[in-house]
């Protein structure tokens, strides 16, 4: 038995064994009880026991109700009245600080350890007494890709063994030899706390009694080919401390106490493809800022954000990326924290409530989600265990020239298991409404920003990554399966069809897709100067031939005022009042087309530069004029467009628009009619030149009265105040191909909204 204990411990000393539970802790070798023990810091160790709770192995308990099927049977620990300890001493059989103690009796457990370092003494529970803790069924589906709640098995978390409380650690790492919990609890040395592995699932595990939660900590793996040694942080980490630290937190608390019952469940059984979605993106460090520079927290955001959200009369906050990232230049796109808010803003419990607060106040909260790509830190992800776990080894599939970051592999199950888990994970333990994905176009394509030869093709020849297809469909179809009314978004701008259909009928299975054609054709057109524009005039009129083929949002997003692109203010042409007045025309044909809305913090207020994360948005223009009066115009558009049925019951379905005239290219004027199912419609008429037209004939369905419910040009919003006073009467003139028609007046660069008095 001496040799076959001598060789381990060479191992263990050398911080590569790979099985320390078949050395440590507690062992019946020739008819004696060993418990063995390392600590290389240690003097001495003693076995503390209770002298009446010596028992046989014959006591066991039955397993508890939290451990799956391959756990262990559980030995009780000593009640109360087993008060007279005794302490038995170990003694050293290695000089590098492994200590054995030998006895005919098996001591009780759970046992406690009195370490001594000198004069100081520690008592602990000896963490290779206690049994594993994850279940044959979640290895199993872990290794089939089906662990869809695998944030509930790996990673840290506070759990209570043999009524002992401590934390549990689980991390895959399949190509290690050794892989240790190091943190603040032992010095960082990767000797102290060897983890033990699972058999061929790659799934290592630990139970450190007695730490305290949001102790910081990472693993040490060594590599079982080469040798190397690497301090990773924990993929599934629940919290992270603060950056430029990149250590995790063990086990953070879950406290919050949620009080949005309600809205859930009207969630649910909300209608949202006829429903009005008016999305208000925001990026949490710069929305605004303290005088000093300092973030606002999430507490504060949930004082002055959602009223501000709720005043303007928005429906929906999407929030881009709040999972952990190291860098605040990256806006959170190069995340390193699948599983963990950003601590730059608070607590995990502390953005729990923000969203609470917003659903309280009928607002719903997206996340923007980046399963696309991760960044390439050697402290995270990249090569975890020292091999290409979580990304493809061959760069040509696995690496992002244009963003410098890995691409996941799709194909593998525990990846897929990550993924889909960090997909549950927001909108189960935090209440998210929905997820925006970022940059699925590429994840679509293999070729995407790629040169000939560098890609590969799939196993048909193709370009599609069909794995990243497969992991799309699944992860659409488990949102929509077990989070009723919560919305996934595709920012996707190539022509892959059915983005937004049901996988049922071939589609990738998303709620909505954000319409980037019609985006860039609307920005392009409002580019040119006003006596260009008839020239131009197909780029209006072109999105209609396409409008109904996805369930669409429009959005003016954080990509089209940054990088030098200028604010939407600076695009416009003209002077100072041309400007203002193209961009007040800009947002009036955004909230009258057919889909979805949204738009990126500072649109509203016409800011000036474009954003700057570093900085918070130019709150003081509303001291100006004219930026108030987009400030009062995106608040009325807002309103009118949720108050009005036929703004947004029938974005996604043809007969909610009908052209009035798309012809007008002379004049640079369009006009349209937007329908709901109850029947009730609303006109809108757009001039895009600085000509005034006061005796402009527009085709009308009903001979009825019309009442002017909104224009542009209103000196509310700064404009001219040229418009259409009181009621507008139809008359039985046909023109446009409609029954009926009314002169009207059209303001110089503005549009309006009329709507019939029924």
């Amino acid at each position: 038995m001496v040799d076959q204990v001598k060789k381990p411990i060479e191992l263990l000393l050398q911080a590569r064994l790979h099985d320390p539970f078949g050395l440590l802790g507690l062992h019946h070798e020739d008819a004696e009880w060993v418990v063995r023990v390392y600590d290389p810091y240690a003097t001495d160790v003693d076995l503390l026991s209770n002298a009446e709770a010596a028992t046989s192995r014959d006591t066991l308990l039955a397993k508890p109700a939290a451990c799956g099927s391959g756990c262990e049977a559980v030995i009780p620990a000593p009640d109360a009245s087993q008060r007279r300890v005794m302490a038995a001493a170990f003694k050293r059989v290695h000089p590098a600080g492994v200590f054995e103690w030998r006895g005919i009796s098996e001591p009780a457990r759970p046992y406690r350890l009195r370490i001594h370092y000198g004069s100081a003494t520690h008592e602990i529970y000896d963490p290779y007494q206690f049994p594993p803790h994850i279940s044959q069924q979640d290895l199993y589906l872990f290794s089939e890709g089906k662990l869809r709640q695998g944030y509930r098995v790996l990673g840290s978390h506070a759990v209570e063994i043999n009524n002992v409380e401590g934390v549990r650690f689980i991390v895959w790492a399949p190509n290690a030899e050794r892989v240790s919990v190091v943190g603040e609890f032992n010095n960082w040395d990767g000797r102290v706390h060897p983890m033990r592995l699972h058999g061929s699932s790659g799934l290592w595990e630990l139970f450190i009694p007695e730490i305290k939660q949001q102790a910081l900590y990472r693993y040490e793996i060594r590599n079982r080919d080469t040798g190397q040694l690497l301090t990773k942080t924990d993929p599934y980490a629940q919290g992270y401390e603060l950056r430029p630290g990149t250590a995790a937190l063990a086990a953070p608390p879950h406290l919050h106490q949620w009080q949005d019952a309600e809205w859930m469940k009207q969630r649910g059984l909300w209608d949202w493809l006829h429903g009005a979605i008016n999305i208000y993106e925001v990026h949490a460090g710069s929305w605004k800022r303290h005088p000093d520079g300092r973030f606002y927290t999430y507490n504060e955001l949930a004082t002055d954000l959602v009223p501000y959200v709720k005043g303007m009369g928005y429906t929906h906050i999407e929030l881009m990326p709040i999972s952990e990232h190291p860098l605040d230049e990256s806006w959170g796109y190069q995340a390193t924290g699948y599983f963990a808010p950003t601590s730059r803003f608070g607590s995990p419990d502390e953005l729990r409530q923000l969203i609470d607060t917003c659903h309280q106040a009928g607002i719903g909260v997206i996340l923007d989600w980046v399963p696309a790509h991760f960044p390439k830190d050697d402290w995270s992800l990249s090569r975890f265990d020292g091999t290409a776990l979580y990304e493809h080894e061959d760069p040509r599939l696995g690496f992002h020239k244009e963003w410098g970051t890995h691409i996941f592999n799709y194909g593998r199950n525990e990846v897929k298991t990550f993924l889909m888990s960090s997909a549950h994970f927001w909108l189960s333990e935090f209440h998210f409404d929905g997820l925006r994905v970022d940059a699925v176009a590429s994840m679509l394509y293999l070729d995407y920003s790629r040169k000939e030869g560098e890609w590969i093709p799939n196993k048909y020849g193709g370009r599609e990554n069909l794995e990243a297809v497969d992991f799309l469909r699944e992860m659409n179809i488990m949102v929509h399966d077990e989070f009723p009314g919560a919305l996934t978004m595709a920012e996707e701008s190539t022509a892959w069809p059915g983005v937004s259909r049901p996988v049922y009928l071939g589609g990738l299975g998303f709620s909505i897709k954000w319409n980037m054609g019609w985006m860039n054709d609307t920005l392009s057109y409002f580019r040119h100067e006003p006596v260009h524009r008839r020239y131009h005039h197909n780029q209006l009129t072109f999105g209609q031939l396409y409008a109904y083929t996805e369930n669409f949002v429009i959005p003016f997003s954080h990509d089209e005022v940054v990088h030098g692109k200028g604010s939407l203010l600076s695009k416009m042409p003209g002077d100072a009042w041309q400007k203002f007045a193209n961009l007040r025309l800009l947002l009036t044909y955004q909230m009258t087309s057919p889909g979805k809305k949204l738009n990126f913090m500072g649109n509203e207020i016409a800011q000036g530069r474009e954003w700057q994360s570093k900085w918070e948005l130019e709150w003081w223009q509303l001291g100006q004029e004219l930026h108030r009066g987009m400030q009062n115009l995106t608040h009325d558009l807002n309103q009118l467009y949720s108050k009005l049925p036929a703004l947004h019951d029938l974005d996604f379905q043809h007969e909610g628009f009908a052209w009035i005239d798309c012809n007008d290219a002379e004049k640079s004027v369009l006009s349209y009619l937007r329908r709901a199912r109850n029947g009730s419609s609303a006109i809108v008429t757009l001039n895009l030149t600085p000509v005034p037209r006061k005796h402009y004939r527009i085709g009308l369905p009903v001979n009825t009265q019309y009442r002017e419910v909104l224009n542009s040009d209103s000196e509310y919003y700064s404009g001219s105040n040229m418009g259409n006073a009181g009621l507008i009467n139809a008359e039985a003139i046909p023109w446009m191909g409609l029954p009926y028609s009314a002169e009207i007046v059209l303001p110089p660069l503005a549009g309006i909204i009329l709507v019939p008095e029924v």
